[in-house]
């Protein structure tokens, strides 16, 4: 006893000689620290937050008969909580590490005056049973050291308490080998050790110090909703302006002012609380701190890291600064030990930073094992971190891998902006409680922005700052926060958090006023800032930066003396060649760790191959096989070109991380595009093996070894340089919108001007320099000069001139270019140097210019990621349709003002309608909203899904009720069940058994069920395009029955939006997040649109309050309160709820892990009846201040592991409450079975309206949307137009040479290509509809898949109709249209109109059987090339292997197209040969040319001339029809080709119908039929809901 005691005064000793020792500046606090009470003893807390008294020196322990400490000890223990908080914070301040480690009364269990008093020590340890243990002895080594290593032992204590069935605590302590290998690890990362023998850590910038910050943006807090008319009706708007306002309308957006003149400090082992609603700019603040200045219009004022300005920093010690997103940023398919070692490695010190004889690889093992251990992560280090697609870590285990990264930077600054969004409450305590160690430990400052703060969380923070319109409320310390705020005249209620007063009191709904100060206080942000500056609390805090500043100027001073040249510069630990190795070590653990995409991927490679494969198969070395040889090697360099498309998709969907990382210091983004090229080398020797091998041989290309390899290695370059052109691209534009443009333009002059399309001699010059810049280009040259450099094409009919008995080979000639005449042989070197101009010679220096190329395209993406910035700085923005905005709003725009009251224009609005709010505070139910006298029951449910092998239950024998006029919250942990039960109840599953007693008033369910039920979802899922009045009023239309007129329902949408309190943002479109509603008016349009359909039976809401402010939290439960006063049944699954919050609820279903209920039933006034239950049952008694939520979690071991205690459900399924809820249950169903029938339970629609009616009602609201999605739409006229130009520029004014002929065809093949990049966008369009449908409409029985399929089919058409009109324009007149029949014309207009509608349902219905975007683009190439393979171009109809020419040819759409645009290009025009193009051959003596070859001519068609050395000149086509036979295309079957292309278009969009209707749920339908299980579960089910 006595020596804990003694060891506590010496540590307590060494503090008060430390200060003394200081500067004057804090001499008031070591007086106050001399005559504060002497040192008595200290209060442990346990993890339940029991107080064990420590014995003080007498070695007596004031503890009371049950175990608590008496008050005389409890005093004492809050005496030595504010000395030592005092000492704390003093040391604090000097920067120095913190030397009192005594463990405090846990903040949570602490009444309000205790806890001003005895402010903050945030380490919580384990207690044993015997409170006369002593706490484990210290090896003496002087006071500093020692108080080190003990903090050390302090925080690395698990969280173990749980209760047995007797009410006693028990402890699980770690074991004392596990604690001292803990204490070891520990103090080599962070103690004096490592301290006095790093560098690094004797030149960190600690301290941060921030004066006159102000910060401001560009832009306003509206705008007005764009439309499709807006290019057009742009300009007379502006005119109109001009007329009205002079050169003002066209000046810049106004300069807003985000943030206003902050100051304050964060000192070395200090947590800040940034606490404030959205939009009031704490992500700016953060943002700023963490020295992120990208996207501001301007930054004025200083702020200082441990002396050093922000740009220094910046500039050389870019490291030291960290900002942590809201999202978890990692890659999904790397475990977390991989995660946190990459993240070691890149930050392990330089020799002179480690310890003696340490090496890199001990140091990233032990740091692991640290943080491992002391983040409660080691059980993870082998899971996947996951996403939503990766199964892996949970929510909070994630959040905890996101701390450790940041521990492992070291960085002396660290800013997280709401990081615990989505957690429960025990997982956000836990995450906080990790921040707080992290800040002790490395000794750091910590800013964290929370929305919903709760007190367990408010109490780990040393200083709080409140924001609000950007202007600083106070600044200070956490402690004297509230009490500031009541000096000011504003009342705390009982039982709100400190977070929720200070936040309450920005708002004018929720602040409650003191008597007599109702004309005192300050209301708007500048009088509070105004009433701050004057106020005390402002000048301690500019007394404590200027305390703190010549802190830092001494610490500056100590920094220059100790810095080297190994930390002269922090920006990256590593050298760049060292990031480049390790980024590259991850990346193949990245790409290997997601086996199934990339077995995917290679697995399509194949069957592609085997496909082109057996297209080409074995041709022939004739002049048969010319064009098709040609053909295969363009396949093979395209194929492989366009699979590195997939890049784009990459490189966005990883550049978060990358910035991330980036600000991590990490490594250079451009290490990280030299890992990514590294990296491809031996994936794309892989997938270019996989096709070269299969397609190579299968073909029959040169077979000879050094043939096969030469080719082997011009497709890998070739590959490699495209994969880095794509990468470039998406590396220098800033969305993948706009990539998709680029490459869809890129994509079609790499193929256009390859060579193999258009021959080098017959390009115009205007585009001819494309060539030279075409990488494509020059492995074409390579492949082709490869293959033909040592053939003799043996000469073959139709290409052998002429034909005939009597013809003897010396008077024969051949077609192909480069034929000699009287020679029935060509040179493969003499035909690709006349048609293309092609060398064998230029073969290395191709592959010399690819290379370079590729080298070019690496560097070009290393300068972009270099460039990379994060979005921009600022906040959402309201945007609102066009004559809809409010007055106020509309004036704003106008003027060029900030319309920033609008910008919040929800709770916060103080023009919305006073009766709703002193309705709401008055406690006033709502009037004229639907009242519900139905009553819920269910029984006996249990619901299983399979699992691996077996089966898993997820819930079990749940039962309960929801009645009119209650409020029930449905609680419990993360995993619980809470989300599937209420998914289960509104009978919205569609997977797995789900079995159970399900009635409305005693009956069974209806089949209108689910359509008179609201189902609010936790994901908020709107039309972004809709306003607020259109989203109520297409539910209300949809939702309510057909016999209520439409005016009735529009009335009623009127009332909601005022219930609501969102008239002001009536006329708002929804949008989404960052450009629309915020979060809070999201939530109430979610529970707008389920009251609009007036629910007849009850309500269902999932995480109302999830995301949300404490503010707005508070508001959307106060108007749940109101709904359930107004006659409403309500059901709400909640988790973080304060106890105000909980307050307003009736009822409880509690859950525990499994699904099973812990407690149903009444909660009674201040929890009563709940807390009255756990206490009789066992559970520990609740302390009047705690929080009863967080209470029933923590008694039945709500997310906790080690929990060792009582089954609660066991508990409640033998306990009376049970048993009178289950009586009270049946005779619920007695009585209300007994009841008249009402419409509400015997309706039996399935849909409120008919089909007509929704289908008319969706088309109108798809329209809409199209008509608000300018970009949208724009992009498709301007691919359409900038595709059209190109073909027609590219084959301009086509002539009438037997290679024109050709362009013709190539020209329409081009126009074939242009539908890829098309469908790639209208692909997520048509899957945005799908989700808002599939997420939220179907499951409430709005309308039915028919209509959604309609709507999103329908709006499509009319714009590809135009769309196709404009690119018909740019091509056909200019290229292929000179001189055309009026009847050609029109024909080819019709074919364009039918491509328009054939490439929308070819796309839409890929997509229709797509889980996701990514698949849905992934398949578009492979089903695309599968379609144009067949269709006799590629290979002409005469060359296809006869498997495919017998079936697959006419089974292919493009054929049919084909045929009639080239039928009709052709028809009647003469075919005049160019000198390159005739075969010239001798005539027999005593014969003219023309007798020579009349039979041939006669047979095979062309034409004989004599040329001018006497020589005969055959060309091989007369007319273009004759050109046209020679592919199989028919003038005579135009009409057939029409009619059957019709069909074609038809049966895409039968597919999208019947695919959706598969994807929506058809599927289990058909599983069903073929199932007996399932039929006969079915029938029971039937069968028991009869009997019931």
């Amino acid at each position: 006893m006595a020596h804990t005691n003694s060891t506590n005064s010496d540590i307590l000793e060494a503090a008060l000689v430390h200060e003394q020792s200081h500067s004057t500046a804090n001499r008031r606090r070591n007086e106050f620290l001399a005559t504060s009470s002497p040192f008595q003893g200290t209060s442990y807390a346990s993890e339940s937050g029991e107080q064990t008294a420590v014995p003080s020196a007498t070695g007596s322990s004031q503890t009371n008969s049950t175990g608590q400490p008496s008050n005389e000890a409890m005093q004492r223990s809050s005496n030595a909580v504010s000395h030592q908080a005092s000492s704390k914070d003093d040391a604090s301040m000097r920067g120095h590490p913190m030397t009192v480690t005594s463990t405090l009364p846990d903040p949570l269990e602490k009444e309000d005056d205790d806890y001003a008093d005895g402010y903050f020590q945030p380490i919580k340890t384990a207690v044993t049973k015997d409170t006369t243990d002593q706490r484990p002895s210290l090896q003496k080594k002087g006071s500093g050291r020692m108080a080190e290593e003990d903090l050390f032992r302090v925080l690395s204590r698990r969280k173990t308490n749980v209760s047995d069935t007797q009410g006693t605590d028990i402890t699980s302590v770690v074991t004392q080998e596990e604690q001292a290998e803990i204490e070891r690890l520990m103090s080599r990362m962070f103690g004096q050790n490592r301290r006095e023998h790093s560098e690094e850590e004797k030149t960190r910038h600690v301290g941060l110090v921030f004066k006159n910050l102000t910060v401001k943006g560009m832009g306003l807090g509206a705008a007005l909703q764009p439309t499709l008319s807006d290019p057009f009706l742009g300009l007379p708007r502006l005119l109109a302006r001009l007329f009205a306002r002079g050169k003002s309308a066209t000046s810049k957006p106004p300069i807003r002012t985000i943030l206003n003149d902050f100051t304050g400090c964060v000192r070395p082992g200090e947590m800040l609380l940034v606490l404030g609603r959205p939009g009031s700019g704490c992500s700016t603040f953060l943002k700023v701190l963490a020295n992120q200045r990208f996207g501001f219009e301007s930054i004025d004022g200083d702020v200082t890291y441990g002396g050093s300005d922000a740009k220094e920093m910046s500039k050389h010690y870019r490291g030291e600064i960290v900002y942590n997103p809201e999202d978890d940023l990692h890659y999904a398919t790397l475990s977390v030990k991989r995660t946190l070692e990459f993240a070691l490695k890149t930050r392990t010190p330089g020799k002179e930073s480690r310890n003696e004889g340490e090496s890199r690889s001990d140091y990233v093992k032990e740091f692991l094992r640290v943080v491992a251990k002391l983040f409660w992560i080691e059980h993870t280090l082998g899971t996947k971190v996951g996403d939503e697609y990766v199964r892996g870590v949970s929510g909070g285990e994630k959040k905890r891998v996101s701390i450790a990264e940041a521990m492992i930077t070291r960085a002396s600054t660290q800013c997280w902006d709401n990081s615990t969004r989505g957690l429960d409450a025990s997982t956000a305590l836990e995450y906080v409680e990790s921040l707080r160690t992290l800040t002790n430990m490395a000794h750091i400052s910590t800013c964290v922005a929370l929305y919903q703060a709760g007190e367990s969380l408010y109490k780990w923070f040393d200083k709080v700052v409140l924001i609000d319109e950007g202007r600083c409320l106070y600044y200070g310390l956490t402690r004297h926060a509230a009490a500031y705020f009541e000096g000011l005249g504003f009342e705390r209620p009982a039982r709100w958090t400190t977070a929720d007063f200070l936040t309450s009191v920005t708002d004018p709904h929720e602040r409650k006023i003191r008597e007599g100060f109702a004309d005192r206080i300050p209301r708007s942000a500048q009088q509070f800032e105004d009433a701050y500056r004057n106020s005390d609390a402002y000048k301690h805090n500019v007394e404590d930066v200027r305390d703190l500043e010549q802190e830092l100027e001494a610490q500056r001073r100590e920094r220059l003396e100790n810095r080297s040249k190994a930390t002269k510069e922090k920006n990256y630990t590593l050298p760049f060649h060292k990031q480049a190795i390790e980024c590259t070590h991850r990346q193949f653990l990245i790409m290997f760790g997601d086996q199934l995409t990339l077995g995917g991927k290679w697995g399509g490679i194949l069957f592609q191959a085997l496909i082109v494969g057996s297209l080409f198969y074995n041709m022939p070395q004739t002049s048969a096989g010319v064009f098709p040889r040609g053909g295969v090697l363009f396949f093979m360099l395209l194929f492989n070109a366009l699979l590195a498309l997939a890049e784009l998709t990459a490189a966005f969907s990883s550049r978060p991380i990358l910035l991330k990382h980036k600000s991590f210091s990490f490594y250079r983004p451009s290490a990280y595009a030299i890992a990514q090229t590294v990296v491809d080398l031996p994936l794309v020797l892989v997938q270019v093996l996989i096709f070269d091998i299969v397609v190579y041989w299968m073909s029959g290309l040169g077979r000879t070894a050094s043939q096969f390899f030469i080719s082997v290695l011009i497709l890998f370059v070739q590959t490699l340089s495209m994969y880095s052109f794509f990468r470039a691209i998406g590396s220098l534009v800033a969305s993948l919108d706009v990539a998709t443009r680029i490459t869809g333009v890129a994509i079609q002059a790499l193929v256009v001007y390859t060579g193999y399309l258009i021959p080098p001699s017959k390009m115009h010059p205007w585009f001819k320099w494309l060539i030279w810049i075409n990488p494509v280009q020059y492995g074409f040259e390579a492949l082709m000069a490869n293959e033909f450099y040592n053939q003799n094409i043996q000469c073959v009919p139709p290409n052998l001139v002429p034909q005939g008995p009597n013809v003897a080979p010396q008077y024969q000639s051949c077609t192909l270019q480069g034929s000699r005449p009287g020679s029935t042989t060509v040179s493969g070197a003499d035909y690709i140097r006349t048609a293309f101009t092609y060398e064998r010679a230029h073969l290395w220096r191709n592959f010399g210019i690819i290379t370079a190329f590729w080298v070019f395209f690496v560097v070009l993406t290393m300068i972009g990621m270099e460039l990379q910035k994060p979005n921009a700085g600022g906040g959402a923005v309201t945007i609102f349709k066009r004559g809809q905005a409010p007055k106020s709003v509309a004036r704003a725009m106008d003027k060029g003002n900030d319309a920033e009251d609008e910008e919040k224009a929800g709770a916060a609005d103080p023009k919305l309608s006073h009766e709703d709010s002193s309705g709401s505070e008055s406690g006033q139910p709502v009037t004229g909203v639907a009242k519900n006298d139905s009553v819920f029951t269910y029984q006996n449910v249990n619901y299983t899904i399979p699992y691996g092998k077996g089966e898993r239950r997820l819930l079990a024998d749940v039962q309960g009720y929801v009645r009119p006029g209650r409020l029930t919250a449905l609680m419990g942990a993360s995993g619980a069940g809470k989300t599937t039960l209420l998914n289960t109840l509104a009978q919205r599953i569609n997977f797995g058994v789900v079995t159970g007693d399900f009635l409305v008033d005693g009956r069974p369910l209806p089949r209108s069920f689910q359509r008179a039920t609201g189902f609010a979802e936790q994901m908020d899922v709107h039309e972004p395009t809709a306003t607020v009045r259109e989203a109520l009023r297409f539910s209300a239309l949809l939702r309510q029955p057909k016999e209520v007129p439409i005016a009735e329902k529009y009335d009623y949408c009127e009332r909601i939006i005022d219930l609501l309190e969102m008239r002001s943002i009536a006329g708002a479109t929804i949008g989404k997040i960052g450009e629309g509603l915020n979060q809070e008016q999201r939530k109430r349009v979610t529970i707008g649109v389920e009251l609009a359909s007036k629910p007849e039976l009850l309500l269902f809401l999932d995480e109302p309050t999830s995301g949300l402010d404490s503010g707005a939290a508070f508001n959307i439960v106060r108007f749940l309160r109101k709904l359930a006063d107004s006659g409403q049944a309500l059901l709400v699954t909640i988790h973080q709820p304060s106890s105000v919050l909980f307050e307003h609820f009736d009822e409880l279903l509690l859950l525990k892990s499994g699904g099973r209920v812990v407690y149903h039933g009444p909660l009674g006034k201040d929890s009563r009846h709940l807390i009255d239950y756990f206490e009789r049952n066992g559970a520990k008694k609740c302390e009047p201040s705690a929080n009863p939520a967080e209470y029933m979690l923590e008694a039945i071991g709500a997310g906790d592991p080690n929990y060792r205690g009582k089954d609660w459900g066991d508990v409640w399924a033998t306990s009376p409450e049970h048993e009178a809820r289950s009586h009270e249950i049946q005779e619920m169903i007695a009585e209300r079975r007994d009841a008249p029938t009402s419409s509400k339970t015997d309706d039996t629609r399935e849909y409120a309206m008919p089909l007509v009616t929704q289908v008319y009602t969706v088309v109108h609201r798809c329209f809409v949307s199209y008509w608000r999605t300018p970009d949208y739409m724009i992009g498709k006229f301007v691919l359409h137009i900038f595709t059209g130009l190109f073909n027609s520029f590219t084959f301009y004014h086509v002539g009438n040479s037997q290679i024109d002929m050709q362009s013709r065809l190539f020209s329409i093949f081009m126009t074939l290509t242009i539908s890829p990049p098309l469908i790639q966008q209208l692909q997520p369009k048509f899957l945005g509809f799908r989700n808002i449908y599939q997420s939220r409409e179907a499951n409430s029985k709005i309308y039915s898949w028919v209509a959604f399929v309609t709507g999103a089919i329908l709006p499509e058409l009319p714009y590809s109709i135009l769309a196709g009109t404009l690119y018909f324009i740019c091509w056909w007149f200019p290229a292929l249209g000179r001189g055309a029949t009026p009847f050609a014309t029109g024909y080819t207009w019709m074919m364009m109109m039918l491509f328009e509608l054939f490439y929308v349902g070819f796309g839409q219905a890929i997509a229709a059987f797509a889980p996701n975007e990514l698949l849905a683009s992934i398949l578009v190439p492979l089903f695309f090339l599968f379609v144009v393979s067949f269709c006799g171009v590629v290979v002409p109809f005469a060359a296809l292997p006869h498997f495919w020419r017998s079936w697959m040819y006419y089974l292919t759409p493009f054929r049919y197209i084909l045929e009639g645009w080239l039928g009709v290009a052709v028809h009647n025009r003469p075919v005049k040969c160019a000198s390159s193009e005739f075969a010239r051959f001798s005539a027999p003596p005593g014969q003219t040319c023309e007798s020579y070859t009349q039979q041939f001519i006669a047979m095979a068609g062309g034409y004989v001339q004599t040329g001018a050395n006497g020589m005969c000149e055959f060309c091989q086509y007369k007319n273009g029809d004759e050109f046209a036979r020679g592919f199989n295309v028919m003038y005579s079957n135009k009409w057939m080709d029409y009619g059957v292309f019709w069909a074609f278009c038809i049966f895409n969009f039968i597919v999208v119908f019947v695919a959706s209707w598969l994807f929506l749920g058809g599927t289990k339908s058909i599983r069903n039929i073929f199932r007996p299980k399932a039929r006969k579960r079915q029938m029971q089910m039937q069968q028991a809901n009869q009997k019931a």
